[in-house]
């Protein structure tokens, strides 16, 4: 394998399945299933998800709630889904752990590097819930920022569509799709795939990045056989 120690970044959105909001359960089995092909070729997995299915702060913002009050409530909705994802991973027979930057000991440990390690050297599923902890932050940027603390080898970027487009491909029918980009090319043209806090952590740590359709069953094995499956950020 191509990567032996990956960390998966996914939506919350990318949860919804066809629904308008919350969780499908078959979507989530779908993803399951493909986690677990790279799971039992040895790979090391860690994972950040999003909460956008649930709750986002920025909306909330935007109808006058208090930012910060906002931005909490969705590291909650981030905890709600990896709880979630934890329950799929486990029903396929995959060992996990769900480690959260907020402090819910009843349902998680509370976010511990050498830990967290620890769990993926033993061959475990790590998931990483509630963000970095602090609000104005996103998932992308608790994503770049745990796969730099955990050494992994890549940031997996799950999304609907299969790569970094010109311009949105689902909006623009004549957007072309980029096999390749250094994170200088990413910000300099404004390209909307992470935030610009995560992908300037990124290249300071060197750490590559690969945005995939998650949604095509088999995309995430060939990324990690070293396929050239989507888009790579690099350099």
């Amino acid at each position: 394998m191509k990567y032996k120690r990956i960390l998966l970044k996914l939506s919350g959105e990318a949860l919804m399945g066809d629904r308008q909001y919350g969780i499908d359960p078959a979507r989530l089995a779908e993803y399951a299933e493909d986690i677990k092909t790279i799971h039992d070729q040895g790979v090391q997995i860690a994972i950040v998800i999003g909460g956008g299915n649930i709750f986002r702060g920025v909306a909330g913002a935007s109808n006058g709630m208090d930012r910060v009050q906002g931005d909490y409530m969705g590291m909650l909705a981030t905890v709600i889904n990896g709880m979630a994802l934890q329950g799929a991973l486990e029903d396929k027979g995959m060992l996990t752990r769900l480690q959260t930057a907020l402090k819910i000991e009843a349902i998680a440990e509370p976010y511990i590097k050498r830990r967290a390690v620890r769990h993926l050297e033993k061959g475990r599923i790590v998931i990483f819930g509630a963000g970095t902890g602090n609000p104005y932050f996103t998932t992308d940027t608790a994503a770049v920022l745990r796969g730099v603390e955990i050494h992994a080898d890549v940031i997996l970027k799950g999304t609907r569509v299969d790569g970094i487009y010109t311009a949105d491909p689902e909006k623009d029918a004549s957007a072309t799709k980029y096999d390749a980009l250094t994170f200088t090319e990413v910000i300099s043209k404004n390209l909307n795939v992470m935030d610009s806090t995560a992908f300037t952590l990124s290249q300071e740590n060197e750490l590559p990045i690969v945005v995939f359709d998650m949604n095509k069953r088999g995309n995430l094995l060939k990324i990690c056989q070293g396929d050239n499956i989507g888009t790579v950020v690099k350099g």
